[in-house]
């Protein structure tokens, strides 16, 4: 990869191994020898005449030195990557590469159908897509590892720019020939009578509706609980069972009439917000950024 040439190698194996708390897990990844990555860590530790890393018996963890050298070469490294993306764009944006992480509810369609509007535009543009926890997408980004972050969140973050934020309230999800889909709004109590699948409880989306639930003493025992989405949208699209999300998420199979998204009225379920994040003072690729502004438009 053309930006390795502006990086140091030392740096490289040095962060590398800061992220995977091993060498010999480095050394599969970076198809370099363990021999070669210790020789570089010691060559750094020798030249700053301190330790980098602790030894420890199940890996090896960056020490306070360890890790401004680890924060600085991070810098290194993405400066490196839109240094080179930037001068291939000065022939015009017709290739490069964004690197995305989202949670689940934006990656099931609405992160697919903006990456297909746009290579539209730009095909010559590669995606790569991450799909985890909110707390892991931004990590990602934080790190580097990523360019953009599509997150649900409660919280703010340090280090983090959020490029954009909206209310993503708590929608009841349904069939269109639901007995609940009349209604312009319903309320947790009018759930009650009808089988609910439910993410789990590590999501910020199940957990406002149980604080909800329990602010009410309003029992649910869901008949059916999954760490990924699109099982419960489609249990809810097949049966009288409901679901919930946020309007996003669902937007797509709403327009073709497979689902509908009512607003739930009870207290605290708006307190959840969209976030398009970005790492604080990292200057983004050109294409990066073109993507950026395209996405935020989007949402």
């Amino acid at each position: 990869m053309k930006q390795h040439h502006l990086q140091e190698t030392a740096l490289r194996y040095f962060l590398d191994v800061v992220r995977t708390g091993s060498i010999s897990v480095s050394s599969e990844r970076l198809n370099v020898a363990g021999s070669a990555i210790s020789r570089q860590i010691a060559g750094l530790e020798s030249a700053l005449d301190t330790a980098l890393f602790e030894r420890r018996s199940r890996g090896m963890v960056a020490t306070a030195a360890g890790e401004m050298l680890a924060a600085y070469a991070s810098r290194v490294a993405l400066e490196a990557d839109r240094i080179v993306q930037d001068i291939e764009a000065l022939h015009g944006v017709r290739r490069g590469k964004v690197r995305l992480a989202s949670s689940d509810g934006g990656a099931i369609e609405f992160l697919p159908h903006v990456m297909a509007a746009f290579r539209a535009d730009y095909p010559g543009i590669h995606f790569s897509l991450a799909v985890s926890a909110p707390s892991e997408v931004t990590r990602r980004v934080r790190e580097g590892d990523v360019d953009i972050g599509l997150v649900f969140s409660r919280t703010t973050h340090t280090d983090i720019r959020v490029a954009h934020r909206s209310r993503a309230p708590v929608m009841a999800v349904m069939r269109s020939g639901h007995p609940l889909a009349r209604f312009g709004r319903v309320s947790l109590a009018q759930l009650c009578g009808y089988p609910l699948a439910l993410p789990d409880t590590n999501t910020t989306i199940r957990q406002l509706f149980d604080i909800a639930a329990s602010q009410q003493r309003l029992a649910f025992e869901p008949a059916v609980v999954s760490n990924y989405a699109e099982p419960l949208h489609n249990l809810a699209a097949l049966t009288d069972t409901v679901s919930i999300a946020a309007e996003v998420t669902i937007r797509h199979r709403a327009a073709r009439g497979e689902l509908v998204a009512v607003p739930i009225r009870d207290r605290g379920l708006g307190e959840r917000y969209i976030e398009v994040q970005t790492l604080v003072g990292r200057t983004l690729p050109k294409v990066v950024q073109i993507f950026l502004d395209f996405l935020c438009a989007r949402l």
